[in-house]
């Protein structure tokens, strides 16, 4: 199985990448955000369960709920957010690329809330 360390150097260099990508850290978990601006990623545990969270947005969200890998992100899924569940199936590093780059996209075109 794979480590959480692992993981998170894994997605750090996927987030990293992309223009004006920083990590910050939020409600102590690691999260990638848009310099200055909105959230497109976040590594965190919710009810012992590691996953990687991203916005598909509101109208793609449910093809993604219908894939046991995916549960709708607390708080948030309401935007259009899902949580890949890390260890139900073996990670795809270039389906999590695209989708951190989906949910990148979404975020950098939107403006921030003040």
């Amino acid at each position: 199985m794979i480590s959480e360390e692992s993981i998170l150097r894994k997605l750090r260099r996927i987030c990293l990448r992309l223009q004006d990508a920083e990590e910050t850290v939020s409600f102590g978990h690691p999260t990638f955000r848009v310099r200055g601006g909105k959230i497109f990623a976040v590594l965190e545990t919710y009810k012992n369960e590691l996953g990687i969270c991203v916005n598909v947005g509101k109208l793609m969200q449910g093809i993604f709920l219908d894939d046991p890998r995916f549960f709708r992100t607390p708080y948030v899924g309401r935007h259009g957010w899902v949580t890949l569940r890390v260890y139900a199936a073996p990670l795809n590093w270039k389906e999590i690329a695209e989708l951190v780059k989906g949910s990148y996209l979404l975020a950098a075109t939107r403006p921030a809330k003040k």
